[in-house]
């Protein structure tokens, strides 16, 4: 069994932040922080003190982890970014919060004595007999400390304070891990109280001005026994009342979830009682365990559903008749065909969360091309003139500013020419439709069909309002010149995604198993520059070479070039650890480091450097999820690299020291590029419907004078579904409770077992 802790949390707008720049406003963003670890950033939102950023993560934590933290920062074209403030919630906060938390929280200042991180290794031992009594304090080493210096390290020592003495550490000169290895003694008095605290604080030294305060430790020294391990290091109490609102304050929403997973095979008769229907079509659909599912999801939580139902269905090759079966629902219960779709139902949550998983690898094959070319000319387009800024313009021109109506003229040809570029795009991309989207859409509107015949209705669903609206933001019509003759290519593209004949069809229903998620997928690709641990005669900033990695669930690869043959191959199974380098490692920034075990059992490291910060988490999300389920992953592992004798992070001589820093393989971004896990899904829809409590039966009991007792579909079989899902949902639990009493959980069943059940 294994323990899955989840975070989901949105992002959704700030309000009244104060003013940073010059011009009387801010660019914030927003920066996503677990213990020590940065795990998101969100999209800069250019000239705005009440942004809206509306972008959401779901993070696989550590079950352990302590804290999380929400900075907001003005982006700067030239120095360091500025903080505007921080929204920090502790385990036990989120935790408290049953249905999560959803509200605007003001964000509060960020104070460097509370920016602490970081563990520290000590033991205290104190005799309970004798005279003179000596509390002795083994400080062994720390690790994961804040840097406080430029150089983007610290000087730390530690001070220990004990029944009015204090004594110090040695002070170890840039690292953020250091080893001291002292034993500071403290003689106790006789009449020295056992509840007396030992106070440990870590500092920075500094030559000049005060030193930094880095954290610090209390224990209470009436524990028996000597005390010894890792302390998480806390900041100092808060001495004054935070300036709430002064700062502004920042909208999210976020929800704790904290599941065991049982081994699959547990789960497989939830599973198979939910594909009952889309096995047998002609099955009354009301009278189902997915209608009564659906019956019982509210809307808070049909996102969530969709999405574990959408996996676990791709997973078992079931994806289309799964969106027929809920389509044929959802169109069963429109009379206006003008609201179809529009709702926030669980049919049109399945679509989306499909779409998603299936086409954002083909979104990205088709745009990324003309989206990173406008990024890369960072050409300034306006048409607004209320948003028009003419000192801009001077990026178009070295004449000085330019009149509103050549910045104009100027965006409009750009704006034509990428809109064109995008049009292309897409219209030529039918053949790089995945195979499953366009089964998809050809059942769906064949039942759209089915259920809104009239020629009325032919118009309905067709080119998702193509038709131009005048009126609305009339200095956007000149690109009706491009827009207008796209009309006819664009209902073209979409009737040609829908021409699959039958054969093609019935192979699009199993291919769920196929691409995206097959092991030889490509979960990621493109160019970034790889440098192996083992080349100490090569200068870094020749070390580092250009190469093309592609990632599956199988083996990350790399090689010259994309039609390059010969490549270098690190089988995903092998990976050990897959962490950041520290800043400062090498000359160039956004480095990452993967260490893997090869087939000698040794231990190699490669360094692979990434053009951005987003792209390194990106690569970092997606290598530690394609080895999530790998053994034997490290512990910890060096943040620097081994150079002139000696480890840059912690200044150990020794190449085998132990790595200094705690790794952070638990900790990744869900993507729908992940590999599918129907266990996890299954166990999410299991306590989804553990939670709905009374509603579940009440909808499965079918009372007398009630709405589903009037449905006759529901008196065919709606009580024996509602028996069969009792007993799954109590086997369910009882497996469960015997893993918490320590017994294990069930074996999977024996092919007689299963036959027999098959049968009955």
């Amino acid at each position: 069994m294994a323990k899955s802790t989840s975070l989901y949390c949105r992002l959704v707008e700030g309000k009244e932040l104060p003013a940073k720049d010059v011009s009387g406003s801010s660019d914030p963003y927003c920066v996503v922080k677990v213990d020590n670890e940065v795990v998101a950033r969100t999209a800069t939102v250019w000239r705005s003190l009440n942004p809206f950023w509306g972008e959401e993560f779901t993070l696989r934590l550590p079950s352990g982890f302590h804290s999380l933290t929400i900075y907001v920062l003005d982006e700067d074209t030239i120095g360091h970014d500025d903080v505007i403030g921080k929204v920090s919630l502790s385990h036990q906060q989120i935790s408290a919060q049953l249905r999560g938390i959803d509200s605007w929280l003001s964000l509060v200042p960020v104070h460097p004595d509370q920016e602490v991180q970081g563990e520290i290794h000590l033991e205290v031992k104190m005799p309970e007999q004798g005279h003179p009594r000596v509390l002795r304090c083994h400080l062994i080493a720390a690790r994961d400390l804040a840097p406080r210096d430029p150089s983007g390290t610290s000087d730390p020592f530690v001070r220990v304070s004990c029944c009015g003495h204090t004594q110090e550490t040695a002070v170890i000169k840039k690292t953020r891990f250091p080893q001291w290895d002292e034993v500071l003694e403290f003689e106790l008095a006789e009449d020295e109280p056992g509840d007396s605290m030992l106070s440990v604080e870590v500092w920075d030294w500094d030559i000049v001005g005060k030193n930094d305060f880095l954290g610090q430790v209390k224990i209470c020294l009436d524990a028996s026994g000597p005390m010894e391990g890792w302390f998480q290091l806390l900041p100092f109490p808060s001495s004054s009342e935070e300036p709430g609102g002064q700062l502004g304050s920042l909208r999210l929403t976020v929800r704790l979830l904290e599941d065991r997973v049982l081994p699959q095979h547990c789960y497989q008769p939830l599973i198979q009682l939910l594909a009952e229907p889309l096995h047998s079509p002609g099955q009354p659909a009301a009278s189902t365990a997915l209608a009564v599912l659906e019956e019982v999801t509210s809307g808070d939580s049909r996102q969530d559903v969709a999405t574990k139902l959408v996996k676990i269905f791709l997973a078992q090759g079931l994806a289309v008749p799964f969106l027929d079966y809920i389509i044929t629902r959802e169109l069963t219960r429109t009379t206006d065909p003008n609201t179809l779709f529009r709702s926030n139902s669980l049919a049109s949550k399945s679509v989306e969360q499909f779409l998603k998983a299936v086409g954002l690898p083909y979104l990205h094959a088709v745009l990324k091309p003309v989206v990173n070319r406008i990024f890369e000319e960072k050409k300034y387009v306006e048409l607004d003139p209320c948003k028009m800024e003419l000192s801009r313009g001077r990026r178009i021109s070295f004449k000085g500013s330019l009149s509103e109506a050549q910045v104009r003229e100027s965006s409009l040809e750009l704006l034509q020419g990428y809109l064109g570029d995008m049009v292309d795009a897409i219209v030529g991309s039918v053949d790089k439709c995945p195979l499953l989207m366009r089964v998809a859409f050809k059942q769906l509107r064949r039942r759209v069909e089915e259920r809104f015949p009239s020629p009325q209705h032919e118009a309905l669903q067709s080119i998702g309002n193509l038709g131009l609206q005048p009126g609305k933001e009339s200095w956007m019509a000149p690109l009706n010149t491009v827009l207008l003759p796209s009309i006819t290519r664009v209902r073209a593209f979409l009737d040609s995604l829908i021409e699959v004949d039958s054969t093609q069809a019935t192979a699009g229903e199993g291919m769920a198993s196929v691409a995206p998620f097959s092991p030889s997928a490509t979960i990621k690709e493109g160019f970034l520059h790889a440098r192996e641990a083992e080349e100490p005669s090569l200068l870094p900033r020749f070390a580092f070479k250009k190469r093309y990695f592609w990632l599956s669930a199988q083996a990350l690869s790399y090689s010259k070039s994309p039609e390059c043959q010969e490549h270098s191959c690190i089988p995903v199974g092998h990976i050990r650890a897959v962490e950041r380098v520290d800043e400062g490692t090498f000359p160039q920034p956004h480095v990452m480091q993967v260490v893997a075990q090869d087939g000698t059992g040794q231990l190699r490291t490669t360094y692979i450097q990434c053009k951005s910060a987003p792209e390194l988490w990106q690569w970092l999300w997606a290598l530690r999820q394609a080895s999530s389920a790998n053994e034997a992953m490290l512990p910890t592992c060096h943040p620097g690299t081994f150079r002139t004798a000696r480890w840059t992070c912690c200044l150990q001589p020794n190449r085998a020291a132990a790595g200094c820093s705690r790794t952070h393989s638990a900790v990744a971004l869900d993507e729908w590029s992940d590999p599918l896990d129907p266990a996890a899904a299954a166990q999410s829809l299991y306590g989804h419907l553990q939670r709905a409590g009374t509603r579940l039966w009440e909808v499965v009991a079918e009372p007398e004078g009630s709405v589903a007792m009037q449905s006759p579909e529901l008196k065919l079989g709606g009580g024996a579904v509602a028996e069969r899902l009792r007993a799954v949902l109590r086997d369910l639990d009882a497996a469960h409770e015997a893993f918490v009493r320590g017994d294990g959980v069930p074996n999977p069943p024996t092919a007689t077992e299963t036959d027999a059940a098959t049968a009955t």
